[in-house]
């Protein structure tokens, strides 16, 4: 079965916008995504979010075409009510990842959190890496 994660915005315009040096690692859970060794977890409420950065680079068409890519690349996570209230409750200093983590939770036998920004989860129950070192202890069959 694979590993269900839940992927920060942050690492998917990193991977749609090739941002260096960020690109890489992106890349290689998309990857592992499409293999089916991992099953790549997104909040719904990301997307307009992904949507405004990703325009800057690719342009509206091109960026419209992407949401519909990672649409369906990846497992769609709705937020909530429930969600929004616990984003309130979790004491992070950024509001947008308080509603990505509340929404990570509803997921069950999650593995991991994966983002750029891992200071921003610091208080999350679940495990949370940067994607250089979750594939590192992947590989290290450590997770």
């Amino acid at each position: 079965m694979a590993s269900k994660v839940f992927i920060d915005s942050d690492v998917i315009i990193d991977f749609f916008t090739d941002r260096e040096p960020f690109v890489n690692p992106a890349s290689e859970l998309f990857d592992l995504n499409e293999k089916g060794l991992l099953k790549l977890h997104i909040s719904a409420v990301s997307i307009n979010n992904i949507y405004y950065i990703v325009r800057k680079y690719l342009g509206h068409k091109k960026t419209l075409e992407v949401v519909e890519e990672l649409i369906d690349m990846t497992e769609l996570v709705g937020t909530n009510r429930n969600e929004i209230l616990q984003a309130l409750k979790n004491n992070f200093k950024d509001f947008e990842d308080s509603i990505q983590y509340s929404t990570a939770l509803t997921i069950k036998e999650i593995e991991a959190i994966v983002t750029g920004n891992v200071k921003d989860y610091r208080n999350s129950e679940i495990a949370v890496f940067t994607p250089t070192n979750y594939l590192k202890m992947k590989k290290e069959d450590k997770i």
